[in-house]
């Protein structure tokens, strides 16, 4: 089959990611790009004579030879941006999170099915070696009954980072850090322990000049029993210090390390040992002041372009990653948040 054509629309940081990764992936081909700043367009570079630019998303989906629309804009744009692709029956690639509230996450769904086109959700962290691994211990139930898990997301961003774009750290365009930098993390607990039945939750601003929270603890109970609980800051001094998610279990303990969920920092798992000799080859993306996660956008787009070309299941649809953002409501709810 022809490769599968792809559009960005928000060409900053991430938008920037989707290009490079695209124009490197066999079975696609990027066709255009949009974004409203005529310079991050400029900054765009080995592109092909082919590719469109665009200032206007709307003109780009009625002029554009798309099969997928990326949509790298900010948070409090993505529902409508995605509804908008769906009814000019684009596929839609949507980057985390799919949308600031799970009423406009069911709403992008609902429109996706009405035009019959896909609904997918960048969740490239399952793709990282470490999370591959545990979750074979946990579909296999080679940890037994799972009794806790901590999570733990200690970084640093800067003012600096929350001043670059205008839309950062405000309330209505970013949501929270949750939103933001634990949206990964929540994503992998509701798909491996269930949605959260219970939370409690507090969240303070203490080291920057913004709307939403940069520091928060949170006790949780899931849906399978286990306890668990969440810490999450951007208030780590001058750079990143840990992303992990630990699993006690009746048979075995894990912990996933790095920065960036990247490492296993220990694997004590019964008549299951680590495979030997693996190579943890994901590494984290630079935005110069900061990193980001792990840069496993590849992997997600090459299995996105096969599984379209095959017509089968892999990547992430919009009611499973519609989970985490039920999950960071009831993290947020009865605090001031909400």
């Amino acid at each position: 089959m022809d490769r599968i054509k792809f559009a960005v629309v928000g060409c900053g940081h991430i938008g920037k990611r989707h290009i490079n990764v695209v124009l490197e992936e066999e079975n696609a081909k990027l066709t255009a790009i949009c974004d409203i700043d005529p310079k991050q367009l400029q900054l765009v570079q080995n592109l092909e004579d082919s590719v469109k630019c665009f200032q206007d998303f709307e003109k780009m989906l009625k002029e554009g030879d798309i099969d997928i629309v990326c949509i790298c804009t900010p948070h409090g744009l993505h529902a409508e941006m995605s509804m908008m692709a769906a009814e000019y029956k684009k596929h839609i690639l949507v980057e985390k999170p799919m949308a600031l509230s799970s009423s406009e996450g069911m709403k992008m769904i609902e429109c996706a099915e009405k035009n019959k086109v896909k609904l997918y959700v960048v969740k490239q962290n399952r793709y990282n070696t470490p999370i591959y691994l545990t979750n074979e211990a946990l579909k296999k139930r080679r940890l037994g009954k799972v009794f806790m898990v901590q999570c733990n997301v200690m970084w640093n961003r800067n003012q600096d980072y929350y001043e670059q774009s205008s839309w950062r750290g405000k309330k209505s365009s970013e949501g929270g850090a949750l939103f933001t930098q634990v949206s990964h993390f929540l994503d992998l607990l509701v798909w491996w322990f269930g949605e959260i039945e219970e939370a409690r939750t507090l969240v303070e601003t203490l080291n920057h000049e913004i709307e939403i929270e940069d520091c928060g603890v949170s006790a949780l109970k899931f849906k399978n029993g286990s306890l668990g609980s969440i810490f999450w800051t951007n208030c780590v001094y001058n750079s990143n210090f840990e992303g992990s998610i630990t699993i006690l279990g009746e048979k075995g303990t894990i912990k996933i390390g790095g920065q960036y969920l990247n490492e296993i920092e220990f694997w004590d798992v019964q008549s299951y040992p680590l495979p030997l000799d693996i190579d943890f080859e994901d590494k984290p993306n630079s935005y110069g002041s900061y990193q980001g996660s792990s840069s496993n956008h590849n992997k997600l787009v090459h299995d996105l372009a096969l599984q379209i070309i095959q017509d089968r299941k892999g990547v992430v649809e919009g009611e499973e990653g519609l989970r985490s953002i039920e999950a960071i409501e009831k993290i947020y709810m009865h605090t001031r948040m909400q």
